[in-house]
């Protein structure tokens, strides 16, 4: 459905807790999945804090941007991916973020194509949640923000987290809007930890908040530290109680965003000049271009496109083609245009194509063994290296590092991996 970024605040506010509970309890239709990208150009935590190290750090971010250079990006992002449903049916995914901050610049070049990647997913059956930390939406990773359909900030309702978080959300809803499709992008996710309403914050910040998660220490610990997700006691808990209804909020917001940025009717029919153009919608990144559009009357009423009492009717005869930037519906706006080289195919408005290295399938690809997808070898050293077993022996549930490289626990049987109980 969406790309959704969650983004941080100085303070510690629970990111990657809040992405994490937004993983676990997004709700999924039948066919599709959810995957969790740790964008945090400060480094991954889940492999260390959730998965308690249960899975070796050969998966991962860093793996992508040699895969880039390649031209290989969106084949080895399926390699890089780890079922971490807690029914191990594939739905719930994480690709890990880095294990070391000096990795980041590497990556400087392949945010604007990864991000081009995961929006063209959405055909195929997947919503996106960005985990982009404290400074994942600055300097150049700040394209995952922009590009994104909602992006939700954590913030803590103390008055120390209202303090630091005020100047940084003030310059990220200008950078939305100069750069990306709009500051009613921005959101608030609050973490009821101070004396602060959701009310009160949101007349203060001037922006919407979309959920008000429980300052719940012990719950949350088992996102960020590990623990048993499949646990009734926290499966019922408030905090993935709020956090089921988060997600219902954001899908809403996306669901209003992308009606108000869809060029309507009377807009593509109103032509590149005059005011109706320059308050037209900005429109969503892969939805195609414009359909052609035509005259329109100028400011004093008059159609130049009929012929008047002293003008001769062959005057109804225009160029029917025009070259350069006039020719879209935004005078100012231009080609979309890759500078880092081939990019996989995003969102388009005929038949989907899959992405490179993919079957065509009715629903979504299934990348992870049993599923149907193509085996190929990790280009990666180390990568043959599959999850270490647990000290008690005991994989985490849910648990199964992809691709084809089968855990240490499980056996092969009639050409599929079974998964360890």
């Amino acid at each position: 459905m969406a790309v959704i970024a969650v983004v941080g605040a100085p303070g510690a506010p629970g990111a990657t807790t809040t992405a994490l509970a937004l993983l676990l309890a997004w709700p999924l239709q039948p066919g599709r999945r959810i995957l969790l990208v740790e964008c945090d150009p400060d480094g991954g935590a889940v492999l260390a804090g959730a998965l308690e190290g249960r899975v070796e750090a050969v998966y991962g971010l860093r793996n992508l941007a040699v895969a880039d250079r390649r031209g290989l990006l969106a084949q080895t992002l399926w390699e890089q991916l780890i079922d971490i449903s807690p029914e191990g049916n594939a739905e719930r995914l994480l690709l890990p973020g880095l294990t070391d901050p000096v990795q980041a610049p590497g990556l400087a070049y392949t945010w604007e194509p990864l991000v081009e990647v995961l929006r063209g997913l959405e055909p195929q059956g997947y919503d996106v949640i960005l985990d982009l930390g404290r400074s994942g939406a600055t300097g150049t990773s700040a394209v995952l923000a922009r590009r994104a359909d909602v992006v939700v900030a954590t913030v803590r309702t103390t008055l120390r987290g209202l303090s630091a978080v005020r100047p940084r959300l003030a310059a990220l809803a200008e950078d939305l809007a100069t750069a990306g499709t709009g500051s009613d992008a921005l959101g608030l996710l609050l973490i009821a930890e101070g004396p602060y309403s959701g009310a009160e914050v949101s007349r203060e910040l001037g922006l919407p908040v979309l959920g008000l998660l429980p300052h719940a220490q012990r719950t949350a610990r088992v996102l960020s530290d590990g623990g048993d997700v499949t646990d009734r006691r926290f499966v019922r808990s408030e905090l993935m109680r709020t956090a089921r209804s988060a997600a219902d909020e954001i899908q809403l917001t996306v669901r209003r965003r992308r009606q108000r940025l869809a060029p309507a009717p009377a807009q593509l029919a109103a032509g590149p000049a005059g005011p109706a153009a320059s308050a037209a919608p900005v429109p969503v990144p892969g939805a195609g271009p414009a359909a052609p559009v035509g005259p329109r009357p100028d400011a004093a009423g008059y159609d130049h496109a009929r012929p008047g009492p002293a003008e001769p009717a062959q005057s109804v005869q225009q160029p029917a083609q025009q070259s350069g930037p006039a020719s879209y519906p935004h005078r100012h706006q231009q080609p979309h245009q890759q500078p880092y080289g081939p990019v996989p195919p995003v969102i388009t408005t005929g038949p989907v194509a899959p992405l490179a290295g993919l079957a065509p399938q009715p629903a979504a690809p299934a990348p992870f063994p049993g599923h149907g997808a193509p085996q190929q070898a990790a280009p990666y050293p180390g990568a043959d290296a599959a999850a270490q077993p647990y000290p008690n022996g005991q994989p985490y549930p849910g648990v199964q590092p992809h691709p084809g490289q089968p855990h240490p626990t499980t056996q092969p049987v009639d050409g599929e991996v079974l998964r360890a109980r």
